[in-house]
């Protein structure tokens, strides 16, 4: 037996049979064996073998130069570590990763300028956001319909005035204090409830034309002819028959045919004014009224709900209390209308919603009005109307008692006559003011 075989016996399994040669067995340069036995017998010193996995298809290990034992072909041992990582037990070491293509992190090629969109999906996304929007409003529209709080037969008599070109509004500002607690008429001055009475009527033409919308106020106390009631304040008519007889008085004192009616009470408009962040109003004058619980400076400012709901009811200041207090119903009524419909407050959800929420409980209108309807109301008086006040001049006194406003009957013919045939009223009826 030769020294290669007593080496290989050395290492068998234990069963006499010779391993397999090994790669670690295969020869140096030069033909010479990797491993010999030094002659010299049976106590000549030996190398330890390295201890190779048995798996064929097994990469060599890896060699350390200058290991332990001073042969260069000495396996790294456990805790040795190789390309800077530490070695545990006999866990292979694992490669360094690398891209797809096979090039390491520090071969990768520089990446270029991020790609901006393109104009085809730039449009896309402005699209897709404008039908977003549409859905949106759409809704909205539908949602704010189906709120509207409708007041059943409101013109349904005989012997109404035919219907006449354009469209005609009866808007109605009501003292009602519904939905106001004891507190909140406390604060905002306006007493207990006294019955069913209005604050404010006003009669809104809007043209067919490319003419300006006209907006008349009717003053409350004036004298006319009621429906089936006799002779007495306009205001009257409200407080014995409600919308109904109202709208009946107009329509038969005017000659004008009204296609719809909205009525607003004191929390409603105190809601709606607070709901689109106050109105800005030019204040003619020093207002100081304990009354309406309201103290103002002359001059340009913002009014919050309850000062625009004292500013509308205070009868201090010129001449003629009611027909300044009309005046500032109408500046207040265009203003506050203009700032609902404008693109700042619609297009804003945090704005456009509670102000829906608070005008839809607050406005009441009759059946045959939509949200269409109001919309519409809104852009005409977005549209810096006409305002003016139904002309008048003296007192008459009324079987019931005290005296009402008397209307000057030649210029409210004149007047009238105008809006039902669709056209501008006559400057010599315009008030100024």
């Amino acid at each position: 037996m030769t020294e290669d075989d007593r080496t290989r016996a050395m290492r068998s399994p234990g069963d006499g049979r010779p391993l397999p040669p090994r790669p670690a067995d295969g020869l140096r340069s030069g033909g010479a064996p990797a491993y010999q036995v030094p002659s010299g017998g049976a106590g000549a010193p030996t190398h330890k073998l390295p201890v190779v996995s048995q798996n064929p298809e097994a990469p060599a290990p890896r060699t350390v130069a200058g290991g332990s034992g001073g042969s260069g072909g000495e396996p790294p041992r456990a805790g040795s570590r190789v390309y800077g990582r530490e070695r545990s037990g006999s866990n292979p070491v694992k490669p360094l990763r690398s891209n797809r293509d096979g090039a390491r992190p520090s071969e990768r090629a520089p990446r270029g300028p991020r790609r901006r969109p393109s104009g085809k999906t730039i449009l896309k996304i402005v699209a897709g956001l404008l039908v977003v929007l549409l859905v949106a409003a759409v809704g909205m529209f539908f949602w704010i319909d189906s709120r509207l709080g409708g007041i059943d037969g409101v013109f349904d008599y005989e012997g109404r005035p035919a219907d006449t070109p354009g469209t005609n509004w009866l808007l109605v500002g009501s003292d009602s204090r519904k939905g106001l607690s004891a507190a909140e008429r406390k604060k905002l001055r306006t007493g207990r409830a006294v019955g069913q009475r209005t604050d404010s009527m006003m009669l809104l033409h809007i043209p067919e034309g490319s003419d300006k919308p006209t907006l008349v106020s009717l003053p409350r106390d004036s004298a006319v002819t009621i429906p089936g009631k006799g002779r007495d304040k306009l205001n009257s008519a409200y407080s014995i028959g409600g919308p109904k007889l109202l709208a009946r008085t107009v329509e038969t004192v005017t000659g004008v045919h009204i296609d719809h009616y909205m009525e607003i009470g004191f929390a409603g408009f105190v809601d709606i004014v607070d709901a689109i962040g106050g109105v800005e109003i030019n204040v003619r004058a020093d207002v100081d009224d304990p009354k309406a619980g309201l103290k103002l400076k002359k001059g340009t400012q913002v009014l919050n709900g309850a000062q625009a709901l004292g500013y509308v009811r205070t009868r201090q200041g010129g001449a003629l209390p009611d027909f300044e207090r009309t005046k500032r119903q109408r500046q207040f009524l265009g203003a506050v209308v203009k700032k609902a419909a404008s693109p700042g407050v619609l297009i804003n959800p945090f704005t456009s919603i509670p102000l829906a929420v608070s005008a839809t409980d607050a406005v009441q209108v009759d059946t045959s009005t939509g949200a269409f309807d109001m919309l519409s109301l809104g852009l005409a008086m977005g549209d810096s109307p006409v305002t003016t006040v139904v002309p008048f001049g003296g007192e008459e006194a009324v079987p019931n008692g005290g005296t009402a406003v008397k209307w000057d009957r030649t210029k409210a013919l004149a007047l009238f006559d105008a809006l039902k045939n669709d056209k501008p009223v006559p400057k010599n009826v315009v008030d100024a003011g």
